[in-house]
């Protein structure tokens, strides 16, 4: 049965909750005064969640959170978690022949208050007039990147972008209305080159999106971190966040460079774009902060073959990644590492092969083995793409 997704605010806890009876369960979001501070899945019986049932999974999941900001309110320490922006920053959203997504996540971005914020899409080079048409009705700014390649997009993105902080979203996602000023907020310090946020599954629909977000999920935690880039290993990248929910300053590409062409969706190596940046902003001595209250929703992959492609990209992307810490930024490191995740896939494997209870499913865990296989061959190949006007890749 699917999982319904549900946002909760338990400052107004709701007297009892009905779903479509096609709901079996429901993972809920749950807020305080509008700051996330916990998850909760919830039994539905009929179509219904009690109250009684829904007040002890807040408890048990988030009570502790909310009592900790409710002391802080009550000794006047409290602070805003999404102030309003102090100077307009530019949303790029970076897309390829996903109108419908693209469309969905305009309708989004509208729901924020008015900041002065620049919308951008970059188009990476679709193959249909469609991309523009929804851009251009939106009545937001177009550019088209004429070469395909997430990590070109992005590129251009901190190219065109009218204003100093430029935040990322993908085409896919829905982020809340104040999800710009909680990322811009995270600025505070001028050693931040970064900002990520709080990722979730928009929908649970199907077996595939349930296994995405068990196995892909984005979600980073309920708390504020700040990876500091003297205190925490750079390639430790993948805990700071993901690139479908960022921001970074434009300062980046003098500081660290541009994102690596050679990386990320749209090449041979599929995906590891946004580890990359992180672990060189990381590399450098600077900073990234991560503001869950800077929440985003992600459709995941609805359909199985869809979801397997997804693995093994993420697979492929990983060690693609490493390859380059390893032979472009001589990272010695990056083969340890490797192997360390080699060490935890395996044991996936054999216990999908041999049905333990909670295992993975079978071609899930072999497509991911199969991409992390092939990760090395399709950065060199993905490199020798890119030519000689590869941008990012000296780090």
């Amino acid at each position: 049965m699917p999982t319904a997704v549900l946002d909760i605010d338990a400052a107004a806890l709701p007297s009892d909750i009905a779903l479509p009876r096609r709901y079996g369960q429901a993972v809920a979001l749950i807020r305080w005064h509008g700051q996330p501070v916990g998850r909760v899945t919830l039994p539905a019986r009929e179509g219904t969640i009690s109250p009684e049932a829904l007040r002890a999974a807040v408890h048990g999941a988030a009570g502790e959170r909310i009592l900790e900001l409710r002391l802080r309110e009550w000794l006047g320490v409290a602070t805003d978690p999404a102030p309003p922006l102090t100077r307009p920053a530019t949303v790029a959203i970076c897309t390829r022949d996903r109108p419908d997504d693209l469309a969905r996540c305009l309708r989004a971005l509208r729901r924020m208050p008015d900041d002065g914020q620049q919308i951008l899409v970059v188009d990476s080079a679709s193959r249909s007039d469609e991309t523009r048409r929804v851009a251009l009705a939106a009545e937001v700014d177009y550019v088209r990147e004429e070469r395909p390649g997430l990590d070109r997009a992005r590129n251009r993105a901190l190219l065109e972008a009218s204003h100093d902080l430029v935040a990322f979203t993908d085409d896919d996602a829905a982020p809340d209305a104040c999800w710009l000023r909680a990322l811009c907020s995270g600025f505070r310090d001028e050693r931040t080159l970064a900002v990520t946020g709080l990722t979730l599954a928009l929908e649970l629909e199907t077996e595939a999106q349930e296994w995405f977000e068990r196995t892909n999920g984005f979600a980073r935690g309920f708390r504020a971190i700040a990876y500091d880039g003297t205190k925490h290993d750079p390639l430790l990248a993948a805990r700071v966040g993901a690139g479908v929910n960022m921001a970074l300053r434009r300062s980046v590409l003098e500081r660290v460079g541009f994102f690596d062409d050679a990386l990320d969706a749209g090449t041979p190596a599929q995906s590891g774009g946004d580890h990359d940046m992180f672990t060189r902003i990381l590399a450098r001595g600077y900073s990234i902060q991560y503001e869950p209250c800077a929440t985003s929703w992600h459709r995941h992959r609805r359909d199985w073959p869809s979801l397997r492609a997804a693995v093994r990209g993420y697979g492929i992307g990983v060690y693609a990644y490493l390859a380059r810490q390893w032979l472009e930024l001589g990272e010695w490191r990056a083969p340890v590492i490797a192997l360390g995740w080699l060490r935890t896939q395996l044991p996936a494997l054999a216990r999908a092969l041999l049905r333990r209870p909670g295992h993975v499913p079978l071609d899930v865990a072999i497509y991911e083995l199969w991409g992390c296989t092939q990760g090395v061959g399709a950065f060199l190949r993905s490199r020798r793409e890119a030519g000689p006007e590869r941008r990012g890749g000296g780090g």
